[in-house]
């Protein structure tokens, strides 16, 4: 059962004012699930209002109780696992088993923060002079706007609820229109968790009505957004007035690298499952295949292989591999780089269009290509489509050269057998995570980022939490 979300401001559920309303679309069914109301300026000015009366309840409690509360966030978010995960399923399409792995994903996000809540740490140290002290504490930045993309309509916006919450701070999350019931599921177990009012509040409604002004104002004083390179672009410039603190996470370009000795087999099968997780929308996703070309033939063979095992459907039947994309602009974007790249004199090992049993559904089929040009758009724009481009390369350092031309620097994927050729690309690879003989880079203990045109700051690990910190000096001199 699908339930139509509300906007919710000060603890409780508002009929907002504003329009229009929006479509909610099942991408597997391309049935309309409901319509949801947009919020206006009264909900953006009462929520920013909230969320400074939420701020001092909030960052007075003592990071124990704070600490105690995010757990039951996890507790509850364990409890209601079916329900939110079959949310996300039909909001996105993904198998159900995917969303479940993402609300596990949820989960540890606020089981790890109810700890860092309790490790926010300062220090004293001597002065220069008797009687003299150094106190460096922190304090929580303040009201912080939660802008979340809907690839990981859960994932994301538990980042930075439980992240900003554990370090004192409010929030008002605006989500992405594709996926509004599953982040209103998700500040329904906050709420009943025990967070003040206030503290988190929940807005929906097109960007220049309620994201521009919340920007604009000088009572929000921190940014956390994820979604594509040129949007931050945006928010960055627009942030630039107010100075507010910014977290990045960006876009990606992944290059997944397999060096002669590497297991080819055990690389392709990582290839597949983390290709096409989320019918290849991941920011994450690997999507440029660098491999020796002594192994890329055999690594080809095995990836179209393990390609054509996926079985594309709704994300509610147990025998889905893959869901379909977002929307029909997200399929019409596969379209349009497959089209450039067969331009260009490239072939397509696998897959390559629209599934013809299928006339429902933004779905499109896993496709490998192979024979690209230099200039395809696929190998320089990031896809985030079920594309998988794989390039042979004749060294390491042909394949780190090519890693490293793009702007991106999120992630990056090696595989080998060599440690010493593994430890020295990895120290030559530009991105934010790597991932040695695994794709595994996002969990809730380490710290998850990008760096160049993929972003700034770290959500996840310890070094998450500074990014909602204020750092303080006390010079103490007794009298």
């Amino acid at each position: 059962m699908y339930l139509l979300p509300n906007t919710f401001i000060d603890g409780a559920v508002r009929q907002p004012t504003g329009t229009p309303n929006f479509d909610v679309i099942n991408p597997a069914t391309e049935e309309r699930l409901g319509a949801v109301a947009s919020s206006g300026p009264q909900e953006v000015e009462d929520s920013i209002a909230a969320a400074e009366r939420g701020l001092i309840a909030w960052r007075a409690a003592s990071a124990w109780e704070r600490s105690a509360v995010l757990r039951r966030v996890s507790v509850l978010l364990a409890e209601r696992r079916q329900a939110i995960a079959t949310t996300i399923t039909l909001e996105t399409g993904k198998p159900l088993a995917e969303s479940l792995a993402e609300v596990q994903n949820a989960t540890d996000h606020f089981d790890w923060c109810a700890d860092e809540a309790r490790r926010i740490y300062g220090r004293s140290l001597d002065g220069r002079s008797e009687n003299s002290r150094f106190d460096i504490v922190h304090e929580p930045v303040g009201v912080v706007l939660a802008l979340t993309a809907w690839n990981f309509p859960l994932s994301l916006p538990a980042r930075k609820l439980a992240t900003g919450l554990a370090a004192g701070c409010s929030i008002i999350l605006r989500p992405a229109s594709e996926a509004p019931a599953t982040a209103a599921a998700l500040v329904a177990c906050c709420h009943d968790a025990g967070v003040p009012a206030g503290a988190v509040n929940l807005l929906f409604g097109e960007p220049e009505a309620v994201i521009s002004p919340l920007i604009a104002s000088p009572r929000v004083r921190k940014v956390s957004f994820t979604g594509s390179t040129r949007v931050g672009q945006i928010l960055i410039r627009q942030c630039a007035d107010t100075l507010k603190r910014l977290t990045m996470e960006l876009g990606g370009h992944a290059p997944f690298i397999v060096l002669e000795d590497a297991d080819v087999e055990a690389a392709a099968k990582v290839a597949v499952a983390s290709k096409f997780r989320n019918a290849g929308q991941v920011c994450t996703a690997p999507s440029r295949f660098y491999v020796h070309e002594s192994i890329a033939e055999h690594f080809t063979e095995q990836f179209v292989a393990g390609t054509q095992q996926i079985r594309l459907g709704n994300g509610l039947d147990p025998q889905t591999g893959m869901g379909p994309q977002i929307s029909p602009r997200q399929r019409e974007r596969a379209e349009r780089l497959v089209a450039d790249a067969m331009g260009k004199g490239a072939r397509i090992a696998t897959g390559g269009g629209r599934p013809q049993d299928r006339n429902t559904g933004y779905f499109f089929e896993p496709t490998v290509i192979t024979d690209l040009s230099e200039d395809a758009a696929l190998l320089s724009e990031e896809p985030f489509t079920p594309i998988a481009a794989i390039v042979p390369v004749g060294s390491a350092d042909e394949a780190v050269s090519r890693a490293n031309a793009l702007e991106y620097g999120l992630a990056a994927y090696l595989f080998d057998r060599s440690e010493r050729l593994l430890n020295q690309v990895a120290g030559q690879l530009e991105a934010g995570m790597i991932g040695v003989n695994t794709a595994m880079v996002s969990t809730a203990e380490a710290p998850f980022g990008g760096i160049k045109a993929s972003g700034s700051g770290r959500e996840g690990g310890s070094e998450g939490i500074t990014d909602y910190l204020n750092t303080k000096f006390i010079h103490r001199q007794s009298s």
